[in-house]
This record gives C-alpha cells, sequence and structure tokens, in this order.
C-alpha cells in the first residue's frame, strides 16, 4: 500500500539530509569511526544533492525523473545498511545506520510512484 505523497516525501528526503549530516558530530561517530561520520556526512549531502535536481514539488531542477529518485533513495538505503557490517563500525553510529536505512526503505515502499500534478510555471506573454 502506498500512502506518502511526492510532496511528503521531499519534506523527508530534506529530514532525513538534516539528520544524516548532524548526526555525526552531535552523537560523535569520529569516536567510533571516521568512516561512520564521513559516510553518513555524505549521504547527507548526495541526498540534498539529488533531491534538488529531481523532478518533483522539493526539487528547484528536473533533471531526475521521480522514479529514478526513487530507485536512488533504494540503494543509498541498503548501501547504509550494509556499511556499519562491511567496515566494522558499531555502538550508536552503527544503530543509527541502520535505523535510518531500514526507515528509508518502508519510505521508498509506501511512497506513491506518481508525483503531484505538475508545479505550475509562469506563462508566457502572447506573441513571444
Amino acid at each position: 500500500m502506498r500512502f506518502i505523497s511526492a510532496r511528503f516525501h521531499g519534506f523527508l528526503d530534506y529530514a532525513v539530509a538534516l539528520a544524516m549530516i548532524a548526526a555525526p558530530l552531535l552523537l560523535d561517530f569520529a569516536a567510533i569511526s571516521v568512516a561512520a561520520a564521513a559516510i553518513s556526512v555524505a549521504a547527507g549531502l548526495g541526498l540534498v544533492a539529488y533531491s534538488l535536481v529531481t523532478d518533483y514539488s522539493a526539487g528547484v531542477r528536473d533533471l531526475i525523473p521521480w522514479r529514478v529518485h526513487l530507485a536512488l533513495d533504494a540503494v543509498a538505503a541498503t548501501a547504509l545498511l550494509a556499511a556499519p557490517f562491511a567496515l566494522g563500525f558499531s555502538g550508536i553510529a552503527r544503530g543509527f545506520f541502520v535505523v535510518v536505512a531500514l526507515a528509508v526503505l518502508v519510505v521508498v515502499a509506501t511512497t506513491e510512484l506518481d508525483t503531484e500534478p505538475e508545479r505550475p510555471t509562469t506563462a508566457e506573454p502572447a506573441g513571444a
């Protein structure tokens, strides 16, 4: 059952990105693993970047189709889920990565595949 709108998904994208960027600083991931801190910040920045260029209400440019965005979310979540085990970090960093990855996979699975109606565009003046 898909019930999360593209509009709400966009809000979640930026909220998760902020959490991914802030968590390593607030929870001192570097004390556990510098890799955990770097991957979290990089993933957050990457999420902001591809969200900004996705064709949905939260994007500013329409370069990436909506379904490609959802696929990128799923791939990123899978990588985040594997990272703590593949790279050997534990504690709060591992827990954070697992929780975020599983949450993102649930959001992807429950997000509507079609975006909301087209964003209004400025009409060109007559005779242009």
